[in-house]
């Protein structure tokens, strides 16, 4: 169902460049105030490639810039188009946010652009028009991908994972810690032995889009405005088994912005089915949080439940029992939202929740004052996934946090004079 193709990367020269200077967070992980700290961490740095410095200049801007860069770092020496068509390998290694190390094995290649009717190439969530125009200014001016989709694909028994660790434990390859800490070690597949194995078993089966939508709405878009140019049906895609042990789903947690209803707590029993149990609120200082997640509300993941906690003292276990096909996130927005805390799909929209990433950042708020009550989640599965996807349906806003970020800058597919 999904076909693949090797290609020759454009990378930076490793003799010219330190990896883990040049690596950016994908463009919309960038906040506004950091734009100039990566502007000015390294002459070479990919944000050149993905932003603007200042966020008033997205507005007016065609990227020809972009492009010139492009060009020059070519010219220099920088980056350096690899000379035979390969998949690459990618080894991240870090900190899960309970400190726990791990590490994440996947790989680049290009995929043929499918659109999501087909079914073989699924997204998980709905996107914003706003972003895709803007990235569609960017392929424009560049004709390259500047940046990666991240797709899923499902491999319980872990055929591949053995392929991409064998050549990741064997081959010569770059490696550089990004900002954020994650080590990355990147290496060419370049024998026909590991890429046809790869590509006769993703051709198989389908992918879902884990993060990276605007990207591909975007490259579906130019494929559609550019038939003349063969390299547009065909988009650089990072790909890692669902079933991996790093592949880490993580939950985007809720924090209520404005008070909930005084009687909050009564009204839990009067729904169906549902229970509050109060318990020991984590310490105030959020040390021990991860601790008492694991105690609290990880037993409670084969139900729907989520951990309520008012930083102030308070702490309580809201649950009840799952039933065939629903989604404990689903569940949670359609009825404890609405009928315990008067937060409707509107009031969502309108910004009555914020949605943290992390537990940590959930409990600041609700300490500093910032929230009300901060509602703890458990993460959803790669199965759950697969099958809302496979269903043809999408997952409500902010269901998960695909963890670690792929970083910008490891490696760039140029669209023209290309072997695709």
């Amino acid at each position: 169902m999904s076909v693949l193709r090797p290609f020759r990367a454009l990378r930076y020269d490793p003799a010219r460049s330190e990896l883990g200077r040049v690596l950016v967070p994908p463009y919309d992980v960038v906040a506004p105030h950091e734009r100039g700290t990566f502007f000015d961490r390294d002459p070479h740095n990919a944000i050149r490639l993905e932003l603007t410095r200042r966020v008033e200049d997205e507005r007016t801007t065609d990227y020809a810039e972009v492009a010139a860069t492009l060009r020059d770092w070519q010219k220099q020496g920088v980056l350096r188009r690899d000379e035979e068509p390969a998949f690459y390998a990618l080894r991240q290694r870090f900190s899960l946010p309970d400190g726990r190390p791990a590490s994440r094995d996947g790989f680049f290649a290009l995929i043929r652009l499918e659109d999501y009717e087909n079914r073989v190439v699924r997204p998980h969530e709905r996107t914003m028009r706003g972003p895709v125009e803007d990235r569609l200014k960017v392929l424009r001016a560049a004709e390259a991908n500047l940046s990666p989709v991240f797709f899923l694909y499902e491999d319980p028994d872990h055929v591949l994972d053995k392929v991409l660790g064998d050549a990741l434990d064997a081959e010569t390859g770059v490696e550089g810690e990004d900002a954020s800490g994650i080590h990355n070690r990147l290496v060419s597949l370049a024998g026909p032995a590991a890429q046809d194995q790869i590509a006769a078993f993703l051709r198989e089966r389908p992918v879902v889009i884990a993060d990276g939508h605007h990207r591909y709405e975007t490259a579906l878009a130019f494929r559609d405005e550019r038939p003349d140019l063969p390299g547009a049906r065909f988009l650089l895609g990072y790909f890692a088994n669902a079933y991996a042990n790093g592949t880490s789903l993580l939950p985007i947690h809720r924090v209520l912005l404005r008070p909930p209803p005084a009687d909050w707590k009564e009204r839990i029993p009067r729904l169906a089915g549902w229970s509050i149990t109060p318990v020991a609120p984590p310490d105030r200082e959020g040390a021990a949080l991860p601790a008492w997640l694991a105690q609290h509300l990880e037993p409670r993941a084969h139900q729907h439940a989520t951990a309520a906690d008012d930083g102030s003292g308070g702490a309580w276990i809201l649950e009840r029992a799952h039933r065939a096909g629903e989604l404990s996130i689903r569940v949670i927005h359609d009825e404890v939202l609405p009928h315990v805390f008067e937060i409707d799909a509107q009031g969502v929209r309108d910004g009555a929740i914020a949605f943290p990433k992390s537990a940590a950042e959930a409990a600041r708020m609700v300490r500093s004052g910032e929230g009300h009550l901060a509602l703890y989640l458990n993460p959803l599965t790669a199965r759950q996934v697969f099958e809302v996807t496979g269903a043809g349906e999408v997952l409500p806003q902010k269901s998960t946090f695909f963890f670690p970020k792929l970083p910008s800058g490891l490696l760039f597919r140029p669209l023209v004079d290309g072997e695709d």
